[in-house]
């Protein structure tokens, strides 16, 4: 078991187990942003990397079937950050909450070695998308197109350079797709430590296995911080949720029926 999932088990909240906690009609979600961690400055401009900051935690709103309503920002401020670049950064993620409809109403400020972002978003959903609710003979599809974000990572890595599009940069949230969907989804989550691995965690959640219908390969099984959606149906609602896929333009690729079984991918958590 690896430190983040052995740290949800000792936590006793029954809220605790999709991308944001439902609480009434409102769900809390909360990610954190780290420098050297997420990101390293050298990769990324500040607005680059507060735009990201702020678009994968509305991810979690959005992949809940939610509208961000509120955000609370915490930043952690290295003394080598100066009041233009402040103002970069804020001026980044109101932007970006903005387009979503949200509204940054506090958070907090200290001084760090590091620029770090923490940020929870409070949002509102009359039906909402979660984790559970997955049946045998369910398919499992995921929207776009995965293995740019990993790709794109390696090559960072290697110091090279990449597009300004790219989705490790600025990631595409398929809100229309989720709320024009929901009526005809059994669960959902948005895809941020790979799609072998967040498989996994919708099939232990739900205690099902599951049979693959097409070969995935490791590029793109493995890339994480995708924040494409990976969702789960009914097989009679297959054309249903294809003709809104089409209808965005958006590849839907359905790779696995859910099965009475103990089958999981290999894979090896981000977090840790």
């Amino acid at each position: 078991m690896n430190k983040e999932d052995y740290l949800i088990k000792k936590l006793s909240s029954n809220y605790i187990g999709d991308d944001g906690a439902v609480i009434g009609n409102k769900v809390y979600s909360m990610d954190a942003f780290f420098e050297n961690v997420h990101f390293k400055r050298t990769w990324m401009s500040l607005k680059q990397i507060a735009r990201k900051a702020m678009l994968v935690n509305i991810s979690d709103a959005i992949a809940m079937n939610a509208k961000p309503l509120y955000a609370l920002v915490t930043l952690s401020l290295p003394s080598t950050i100066t009041t233009d670049d402040i103002d970069e950064i804020l001026l980044a993620l109101h932007t970006v909450a903005s387009e979503y409809g949200c509204e940054i109403i506090g958070g907090d400020t200290i001084a760090g070695e590091r620029l770090d972002f923490s940020i929870t978003i409070i949002s509102e959903t009359q039906n909402a998308l979660t984790r559970k609710g997955l049946k045998e003979g369910n398919l499992l599809a995921y929207t776009g197109v995965l293995g740019e974000s990993k790709r794109d990572l390696n090559r960072l890595f290697k110091g090279e350079v990449i597009a300004e599009n790219s989705k490790f940069i600025e990631p595409i949230l398929r809100q229309e797709f989720i709320e024009k969907s929901r009526p005809h989804l059994c669960v959902g989550m948005d895809i941020s430590d790979g799609l072998f691995c967040d498989t996994n965690k919708l099939l232990d959640y739900n205690s099902m296995g599951f049979e693959l219908l097409i070969e995935i390969s490791n590029e793109i099984g493995s890339s994480g911080e995708e924040y494409e959606m990976l969702i789960g149906f009914a097989k009679e609602n297959v054309e249903l949720i294809q003709k809104i896929a089409d209808g965005l333009n958006l590849p839907l690729t359905i790779y696995a029926k859910v099965c009475k079984n103990d089958t999981r991918f290999n894979c090896i958590g981000h977090h840790f």
